[in-house]
């Protein structure tokens, strides 16, 4: 065991101790980050503006503070972007994340000096827990590649900006820089494609053995460096047994991933966004990710099928339950405040509090009433390729409420690695197992109001085309799981 391996181990029982204190005491522990963000933003124009100053209790917070997401704290934000100081937290924030919006182009997401330090935290304790359940830790003597966005940042009114993987290239420890892969040259690349060439020239010689990004932009890698070698990405990086993911579920990719590196290899999920790093994989045996009680953020839960109606109940940690679908709200020190990041979650445990990413609050199908959400249709289709040989390398599902003939659908666009010998078949497969999950989408197949689900074809490389098309090609950019319209399904060339 080398020298570098045994500290690692020192320090992951260290970094365990420390994470039992505030996972064994959950609602104290959120008590506390609530007071201390109300107390440190009490003289910022947000607190002045919601009575911070007189807010004691939840009860008052929630009343003074209403849900908003970033179309509604833009005034604020926008306040910030110009250079203004105690806006949204004290002073100003030494970044902006920069990431794509929906409807008002760019979004700017502040991180503070306060916020900045759990990103980096997060991502090196997911590590560490994985080092100290399963004892293995051979692996921090290899190099360690993290597929991301370009570390080269923009400058406005004072503050650097860039996407959220740019920055945090910024902070990557000193043990780490001689492990770390690509190089910052390559890492500066902006074209994704040219930018993956390098990274399997600079990559194909190297112990590898750790991988890390989001999996349809790491299965890219894995197919040229494959092509480039003729052989699988386990034989090229033969020590390689660990990938860290998030973004989006593995769990479509897996058979796929499998194939390309040639065995199982361990995997590790991350929940972070630009708004906070919420929550790792803290156990190969359980269920679901950590979420973080003790970062700077501040948690509320809303349920999904209560989300839109007026006033709809907000929870707090100590309220919620196992296998509901709950928004995600949070008010963090970086200066959102009761804020609505998008995702949806569900509680997989409660002792500890563990979460899985069920969806997007915007990305569901209810043209007709049914609320799919993106957990469904991804346990539908990982049912449905089970016992078989069927792989698939990306996929999407939109409704089709004005067919040509016959009754309205759901349209599901496949980009098959191994196709299925009856594709009708297999199509009923992923409907039995959505009626099971879904009564509502049941209730309108046995109402003829839906006919089963169709599936149409996508062209080898279709979804890449889709988001070369579209400027989003690889980084942080994923394709929505569902759409409750059809611009994306009319966009993939189908066969």
């Amino acid at each position: 065991m080398s020298l570098k391996t045994a500290a690692a181990k020192i320090f992951a029982k260290i970094i365990h101790n420390k994470t039992q204190k505030w996972v064994n005491n959950p609602v104290e522990t959120q008590q506390k980050i609530f007071r201390e963000l109300i107390a440190a933003a009490k003289e910022t124009q947000f607190g002045k503006d919601h009575h911070f100053s007189e807010i004691t209790t939840y009860e008052d917070f929630a009343k003074n503070v209403p849900i908003r997401d970033y179309e509604q704290l833009k005034p604020y934000v926008d306040k910030v972007v110009k250079g203004e100081e105690n806006i949204l937290w004290k002073g100003k924030p030494i970044y902006f994340a920069k990431t794509s919006g929906t409807t008002s182009g760019a979004k700017y997401i502040p991180l503070t000096k306060e916020s900045m330090p759990f990103h980096i935290e997060a991502a090196r304790n997911a590590i560490l827990s994985y080092i100290h359940e399963t004892g293995k830790a051979d692996f921090v003597d290899g190099k360690m590649i993290f597929l991301q966005g370009s570390p080269v940042l923009e400058e406005k009114n004072g503050i650097k900006l860039g996407r959220l993987s740019g920055i945090v290239a910024h902070f990557v420890p000193k043990y780490l820089q001689k492990n770390r892969m690509p190089s910052w040259e390559t890492n500066c690349i902006e074209d994704w494609e040219t930018k993956v060439d390098a990274i399997v020239e600079e990559t194909l010689n190297e112990n590898m053995t750790v991988i890390s990004g989001i999996p349809s932009w790491v299965q890219m890698y894995f197919e040229k460096l494959e092509q480039k070698a003729n052989k699988p990405v386990g034989t090229i990086f033969r020590k390689f047994n660990l990938f860290i993911y998030g973004g989006v579920n593995y769990e479509p990719y897996r058979a796929k991933f499998e194939n390309l590196i040639g065995r199982k290899v361990d995997s590790i999920e991350l929940f972070p966004a630009s708004e906070g790093f919420f929550a790792y994989q803290d156990s190969q045996k359980e269920k679901g990710m950590l979420l973080l009680l003790n970062s700077g953020i501040f948690y509320e839960f809303i349920k999904t099928d209560e989300f839109f109606g007026e006033n709809p109940r907000r929870y707090t940690i100590g309220e919620v339950e196992l296998d509901t679908n709950y928004v995600l709200i949070l008010s963090s020190n970086s200066g959102l405040w009761a804020y609505n990041i998008g995702d949806t979650v569900q509680f997989t445990s409660l002792k500890p509090y563990r979460v899985l990413v069920s969806g997007r609050i915007k990305h569901f199908i209810s043209a007709f009433g049914e609320h799919v959400i993106g957990k469904e249709v991804e346990q539908a289709l990982k049912e449905a390729m089970e016992n078989t040989n069927i792989s698939v390398n990306e996929f999407t599902v939109a409704p089709q409420i004005s067919p040509v003939e016959g009754l309205p659908y759901h349209e599901w666009f496949i980009e098959f690695e191994n196709e299925p010998e009856n594709l009708d078949e297999f199509a009923l497969k992923i409907d039995k197992a959505m009626r099971e999950q879904n009564v509502y989408y049941d209730d309108l197949i046995v109402g003829n109001v839906l006919r089963t689900l169709v599936i149409s074809r996508v062209s080898k490389n279709g979804f890449q085309d889709y988001m070369k098309s579209i400027g989003k090609l690889g980084g942080q950019n994923k394709i929505p799981r569902l759409s409750n319209d059809r611009k994306i399904a009319d966009s993939l060339k189908t066969e």
